[in-house]
């Protein structure tokens, strides 16, 4: 049985009383405080913690002997001649300390940023950085290296509503989350520091390994005493068998899992012998630019090592006259009849640079690369052999990672999904290898030097447009390596800010092309952007809700969409379901007397799930149905016009969203077919403030279904499929339905700007009787039956390159 811990959660000065220490936690009731500064004892007061936040809102009950408090400890002016805070708990039979810090620390942070590192990760040069910082105005944030000189990073800044609230004296409107992932790092220490008008904080980051260690020792030994206090003895050594029994299905570091996954000396032979029916030349086009030579020398042995043999190599030179590079381009042309160089008298810029290598290709297929990145050896081949597979293809993109300076290291792999196109309106995932039939060059045209710096993203853009989505196939295997240095925008976005812009006018540009009526914003950061669409008209909304007792649940769902939701038609059917308290049904008279929008209607069947929604759809007036589960709360104000933004557009069928759990860690963030053996949500428990997996929890994308927790899909659909499937009473419901919108030609999309909590228990169990497991088991039966091909195939929206073994997008175990 876990035992209560009294411990302080939180600590930090208040932004406006540079006097006044602030400490947050759970306290025994009985307890007096006593602060103490050295042997004079200060002023403290105590308050009950009254909790606004979902964060900490559900955990009182497991409180026996405790309470959550706040307590403001009052500080002299000056500390000068003291050494040491204490926090006492005097208590009938025992006093003990809950609190204390030396002054010297006190010092450190007083009248300056505050901050918490909540994520640190550092990995052969790589480091990734997450957490918050306040003051009482504005905060920077930069990063430098050990010898004080700035790094380019791309910083990212989130909201954090628990921060807010937590600081509520905080005057000004500012994103305290940040976010920062650096590659190419070397030396000793890393320096992030915070800057707040004239004062800053530091935060030094240790980058060698045996520090890295040691603090890695320290905070598993911080955690296992507090398991061990708060589980016992017995439980810890369980909890560490556990750990030693799951090694091996940790995930492992790219630099080995790439060595694994590239085809071996044996296979790349096999390749070369390999005739195919159907060969096509594909001429890859080169924009080069003064490139380096050894860079170019680099890039040029990479065609040439292709094991598919039909190619020709297109280099554009828009250096100009007297280019650097010119007779090393006229040996790389002697030295390969496949080579084919363009000179320019006058420096070009991107497009027209670009466009001047199409216009020599003579290949029946173009593939595009930059003129210092790296192509593998079966690049080309792979492409070939998915024409050969299937004829009706006209586009294909593969994986991509990034590569060091020196060529010698991996990192970063984008594992993608397949078509995905409400994801390339977020952010140009498809980028490289990108190869396309010359026909649709042709018909649609060359790259537009008005996109210059997304110039490839409206490229893709009008190439997917003079395609149907059957004929973009996604070659799932890493066949480019994209070279970072300082002013790539893979690893410096700052450098080109202008493009970021263009990419932003590409995307309002194919909107406009494909007649959606929208507006595009840039995102949390550049090269993420954020669409909000337009409505013509206001429809009626009908939120359907199943409810048995737990009226407590009901009222805050409700009145936080009442209270906090800027949009207003819609109406509440409540769908009752063999309640047993008579406090329900006169809460039910009650609300329906004092609120037009609220219908109750009455189920008095046996539970099933999806029998109770499709009875309540019938109740419905709205042109749109959201299904809604009691056991949740609304978070934005515009969450209702997040969902039908998306879900007004003709190809989408439905619209989920961000979910979170009372603690702050996601919920629900899509669905993918084959977690779990079946299906299951995407970063489930990842805390509030990480992106994930390339950014994907805060990309609005495509998925094979959302969770019907909170799932807003149009009448019209919802009836073209016959509602949810009443064979699966319990489990799997909302997957299939999504599935069965898919089938009948529907997108569905995730929206990460729609966001609630969902109080639904971390660890709620659906075979707690052998009853439940029969009809648990026959349910899995049954979806499996349905939807044999998404289950052997797998799931289109997640690359079969990472594992369902965990629900975070990390690599597939070797």
């Amino acid at each position: 049985m876990s035992r209560e811990i009294f411990e302080v959660t939180k600590d930090r000065f208040h932004l406006q009383d540079p006097c006044c220490y602030i400490l947050q936690g759970t306290w025994p009731k009985e307890a007096k405080m006593r602060a103490m500064l050295d042997g004079s004892e200060i002023k403290s007061e105590i308050q009950r913690l009254e909790v606004v936040s979902a964060l900490e809102r559900f955990k009182d009950p497991d409180l026996m002997r405790g309470e959550r408090i706040t307590a403001a400890v009052q500080l002299p002016e000056s500390l000068e001649g003291y050494q040491k805070l204490s926090v006492y708990a005097d208590m009938p039979d025992k006093t003990f300390c809950w609190f204390s810090i030396t002054v010297k620390n006190l010092e450190k942070r007083r009248d300056k940023p505050q901050f918490y590192i909540e994520e640190e990760k550092i990995q052969q040069g790589f480091l990734r950085i997450r957490g918050w910082a306040v003051a009482d105005q504005p905060v920077r944030i930069q990063i430098f290296d050990e010898n004080k000189e700035k790094i380019q990073a791309e910083i990212l800044r989130t909201e954090r509503v628990d921060v807010e609230q937590m600081y509520e004296e905080m005057k000004h409107e500012d994103k305290t989350g940040f976010f920062a992932e650096i590659t190419n790092l070397t030396g000793k220490v890393v320096y992030v520091v915070f800057y707040a008008g004239e004062t800053k904080s530091v935060h030094v980051v240790h980058l060698q390994p045996a520090v890295i260690l040691r603090k890695k020792i320290e905070k598993y030994a911080q955690k296992g005493m507090r398991y061990w206090k708060s589980q016992g003895s017995a439980a810890l050594a369980g909890k560490v068998v556990s750990k030693i029994r799951t090694a091996s299905t940790r995930e492992i570091p790219y630099q080995k899992w790439i060595v694994r996954h590239l085809p071996s000396a044996k296979e790349l032979e096999h390749q070369r012998r390999e005739k195919f029916e159907y060969q096509p030349k594909i001429s890859i086009v080169i924009p080069l630019y003064k490139t380096p030579e050894k860079y170019l020398r680099q890039l040029v042995e990479t065609v040439k090592a292709q094991t598919y043999p039909n190619w020709e190599l297109c280099l554009s030179d828009g250096s100009g006259e007297n280019s650097p590079i010119a007779e090393l381009l006229k040996s790389l042309a002697a030295s390969d009849e496949r080579i084919r160089v363009i000179s320019h008298k006058e420096p070009l810029q991107i497009s027209e640079n670009t466009n001047a290598g199409i216009e020599i290709a003579t290949g029946d297929f173009i593939a595009f690369a930059d003129h210092d990145d790296e192509l593998t050896p079966h690049a080309l081949f792979e492409c070939v052999k998915a024409l050969n597979n299937n004829r009706a293809i006209r586009l294909l993109y593969s994986d991509e990672d990034k590569m060091s300076m020196d060529g010698h290291k991996f990192f970063q792999p984008h594992f993608k999904p397949d078509y995905n196109p409400d994801l390339l309106c977020t952010v140009n995932y498809i980028c490289h290898l990108f190869v396309v039939d010359r026909k649709i060059i042709d018909q649609g045209g060359m790259l537009c030097k008005e996109y210059d710096g997304a110039q490839d993203y409206d490229f893709i853009f009008r190439c997917i447009e003079a395609v149907k989505p059957e004929e973009i196939y996604h070659v799932p295997k890493i066949l480019y390596h994209w070279r970072c240095h300082e002013d790539s925008t893979a690893e410096n976005p700052e450098s080109k800010t202008y493009a970021f812009e263009a990419g932003k006018r590409a995307i309002e540009a194919h909107y406009q092309r494909t007649g959606i009526d929208a507006e595009v914003h840039q995102g949390e950061f550049l090269g993420l952007y954020r669409t909000k669409f337009h409505r013509d008209h206001d429809p009626l909304v009908s939120i359907i809700i199943p409810n048995k007792d737990h009226i407590d649940d009901l009222k805050r769902c409700m009145n936080s969409i009442e209270q906090k939701s800027t949009y207003r038609n819609y109406e509440f059917i409540i769908v009752e379901n063999n309640s047993t308290e008579d406090s329900t049904f006169q809460y039910y008279k009650e609300i329906e007397a004092q609120n037009p929008k609220v219908h109750v209607v009455y189920w008095d069947k046996e539970f099933n799930y999806s029998a109770i929604n499709n009875y309540g759809a019938t109740f419905a007036k709205g042109e749109y149905i959201l299904l809604l589960n009691n056991d949740t709360e609304i978070i934005n104000e515009d969450c209702l016009e997040e969902l039908l933004g998306y879900c007004m557009r003709s190809d989408v069928g439905a619209v989920g969203a961000r979910m979170y759990y009372e603690d702050d860690t996601i919920q629900h963030a899509g669905v993918v077919i084959g977690f779990g053996g079946i299906a299951g949500h995407c970063f489930v428990l990842q805390p509030r403030g990480t992106t994930g997996y390339c950014h994907r929890i805060i990309c609005a994308q495509d998925y094979s279904a959302v969770t019907a927790a909170c799932m807003m899909v149009k009448r019209s659909a919802f009836e073209e499929v016959g509602g949810l499937t009443e064979e699966l009473a319990v489990a799997f419901n909302d997957i299939d339905f999504c599935m069965k919108l898919r089938t009948a030609g529907y997108l569905i999309v995730y929206n990460p700007y729609a966001e609630l909590y969902h109080y639904e228990s971390k660890s709620r169990g659906l075979e707690d009787t052998p009853e439940k497991v029969a009809r648990f088991n026959k349910e899995i039966q049954v979806f499996e039956r349905r939807w044999p091909d998404i289950m052997r195939d797998g799931d289109p929206y997640y690359n079969p390159n990472l594992t369902l073994k965990s629900q975070d997008f990390s690599l597939k175990r070797i």
